[in-house]
C-alpha cells in the first residue's frame, strides 16, 4: 500500500505537518477516462485547537469545522475569502481535539497538462504555488470534504514520496492571529514555494 497509514496523522499536528513535506499528494477523476493528478507536498501549515487563535477549531465545533475534530487522516475542504478552495488533512495526537495541516504548496508530478487546463495557465510555476492554485489545478472543491485520504482507493489521498535533503520552518502566512507560531514547513529547494521569508532550519 502506498498511502500513508493513519498513524502517521495520530501525532502532533505540527509533527505531521513538517512531515508531510516531500509526500505525495494524489487527486484521481473519473470523467468518461481516468485522469491522475499528482504533486509533491512542499509547503505545510499545522493549525492547533484551542491554543492557537489562527485556527478554525478554536472556538469550538461548528458545521464547518467538524473534520478537524473528527477521525484524522480526512480531508478538510473550505471555501476562503470567497474566491477559492483550501485542502487540509486533520491531524492530531489522541491527547488533542482537533487539529488540522493545510497543504500550501505542490511541486507537479503528474497531470500537469490536465493541471495546466484546470488553471487556465502555461506557466508550470504558476500552477500549484499557493493552496488556492493547488486545488483549483487538481480539481478539489468541498465535495471531496471528509474524504479519506489514508485509503488508495480513495478519489484523494496522500502517498509516501520522497525525503527531502532539508526542511525547514517559519512563521505562517496569509493570517492576522498567532503570526509567532512557527508552524508553516517548507522544502527550500524548491521552485513551488508560494512565498520565500525569513526561515530557521530545523
Amino acid at each position: 500500500m502506498n498511502c500513508l497509514p493513519i498513524s502517521f496523522y495520530r501525532r502532533p499536528t505540527v509533527v505531521v505537518a513538517r512531515d508531510l513535506v516531500g509526500k505525495k499528494l494524489v487527486r484521481t477523476i473519473k470523467k468518461g477516462h481516468t485522469f491522475k493528478l499528482a504533486g509533491t507536498i512542499v509547503e505545510t501549515e499545522a493549525y492547533g485547537y484551542t491554543d492557537d487563535e489562527a485556527s478554525h477549531a478554536r472556538m469550538g465545533r461548528t458545521a464547518r469545522n467538524l473534520v478537524m475534530f473528527g477521525e484524522v487522516g480526512r480531508a478538510y475542504v473550505y471555501f476562503a475569502y470567497g474566491n477559492h478552495f483550501c485542502v487540509n488533512v486533520s491531524a492530531r495526537s489522541d491527547r488533542v481535539q482537533a487539529g488540522a495541516v493545510l497543504i500550501r504548496g505542490l511541486e507537479p508530478v503528474e497531470g500537469i497538462e490536465m493541471m495546466k487546463k484546470l488553471r487556465r495557465v502555461d506557466d508550470i510555476i504558476s500552477l500549484t504555488t499557493g493552496p488556492g492554485k493547488l486545488t483549483q489545478a487538481l480539481s478539489i472543491t468541498s465535495a471531496l470534504n471528509g474524504t479519506d485520504m489514508t485509503k488508495q482507493e480513495s478519489e484523494l489521498h496522500i502517498e509516501f514520496g520522497i525525503k527531502p535533503a532539508c526542511i525547514l520552518r517559519t512563521p505562517r502566512i496569509g493570517i492576522s492571529r498567532a503570526i509567532e507560531s512557527q508552524w508553516r514547513f517548507i522544502d527550500p529547494s524548491s521552485k513551488f514555494v508560494s512565498r520565500k521569508i525569513q526561515i530557521n532550519a530545523l
